[in-house]
């Protein structure tokens, strides 16, 4: 992948907040629910990530909004919600962190899980606790330390559940698979933070804000 394509990873100028992502991240959420609802009536659920099958590729785009039931959707509703916010309070690019996460933990999920029908947003949003918690280590910033305590002292007993194995009904390899692809993302953006062109804190044309 080009390294333009990692930088967009990176918003240099710290210019979005949580007033401003507020709407997209509306949005978002408002889809998987949209989604869900639809749902009710024309079985989308088969267009979930089934590993190793050319059907099960779409779902690597299309699980995050599917959802089997009202407890499924509104238990991954709320830790997406808060780790979304607090994507505002970064230096990374919020859209660009979300797609590499669902993308990669996708992608991993389709070569690596077990041959089930995975659906849900908890892939991503595990990809998003492991961003935070390892961006806070990786960057050594104070505000990434703190966010990093905030989503450890939140989620840290859901993530350890989450990725104990072989639990009924559960994609605990979605999870864990997820968890690797947030940790992976935030190494990537901690590492473009340290080069020469955004260590002398000039504004880059070519990063954009979501």
């Amino acid at each position: 992948m080009p390294i333009r394509v990692f930088r967009s990873l990176v918003d240099s100028r710290n210019v979005h907040t949580i007033r401003r992502d507020f709407i997209a991240i509306a949005i978002f959420i408002g889809i998987i629910w949209v989604v869900f609802a639809f749902d009710r009536f024309m079985a989308l659920e088969q267009y979930g990530l089934v590993p190793r099958s050319s059907r099960g590729l779409v779902g690597i785009f299309a699980m995050p909004f599917l959802h089997g039931d009202l407890s499924h959707i509104i238990g991954n509703t709320i830790p997406l919600a808060i780790t979304l916010l607090l994507l505002a309070g970064s230096r990374a690019n919020s859209g660009a962190i979300v797609f590499l996460i669902t993308i990669l933990g996708g992608a991993g999920l389709w070569v690596f899980g077990r041959e089930a029908l995975h659906i849900g947003a908890s892939g991503l949003v595990f990809g998003l606790i492991a961003f935070h918690i390892c961006s806070g280590f990786f960057e050594r910033r104070i505000k990434s330390i703190v966010i990093a305590l905030l989503v450890g002292g939140l989620y840290a007993g859901t993530l350890l559940n989450g990725v104990l194995p072989f639990q009924k009904g559960v994609s605990w390899d979605g999870h864990l698979i997820g968890a690797v692809a947030g940790a992976l993302v935030a190494l990537m953006t901690a590492k473009l933070y340290t080069t020469p062109e955004n260590s002398q804190g000039r504004p880059n044309s070519r990063y954009t804000n979501t």
